[in-house]
């Protein structure tokens, strides 16, 4: 009966020293500080292009800049960004990129980015699209 209670206590306290080490990685396992810092910086390479008039950009080009920038917006506050820190970089981004021509390329990469780092997220984008609220 001795031996079972200390198998009964050993396992105890291997699982919890499990749960105590791994369920802390788990819960901020979803979002690297690398990733955030790239995410947010989308985020404002899109924010800065939603901006330009539509008569120096194709107009679904803008679209999908708001609609971008609106959904990343969410997802990093979803995350733990603080609103008032995402805000706060958004606009040093946005201060930089002010006035400067539209570039694809940025535009290509943040998605490709975003896509492949963010589950549904290109469904989630087109949904924001197709519903014309921004």
């Amino acid at each position: 009966y001795k031996m079972k209670w200390e198998w009964f206590l050993m396992i105890k306290r291997i699982i919890l020293t499990l749960s105590i080490v791994i369920f802390p990685l788990t819960i901020f396992a979803e979002i690297s500080k690398n990733d955030e810092d790239k995410l947010t910086n989308c985020t404002g390479i899109y924010y800065a292009y939603s901006m330009i008039p539509q008569g120096q950009l194709e107009l679904d080009k803008i679209v999908h800049s708001v609609a971008s920038k609106k959904f990343l917006n969410s997802y990093l506050i979803d995350k733990g960004v603080s609103e008032e820190k995402l805000n706060k970089e958004l606009l040093k981004i946005v201060d930089k990129l002010y006035g400067k021509p539209y570039d694809e390329n940025s535009v290509k990469e943040c998605d490709e980015f975003v896509y492949k780092k963010i589950p549904n997220s290109k469904d989630e984008v087109l949904k924001i699209v197709n519903s014309g609220i921004y």
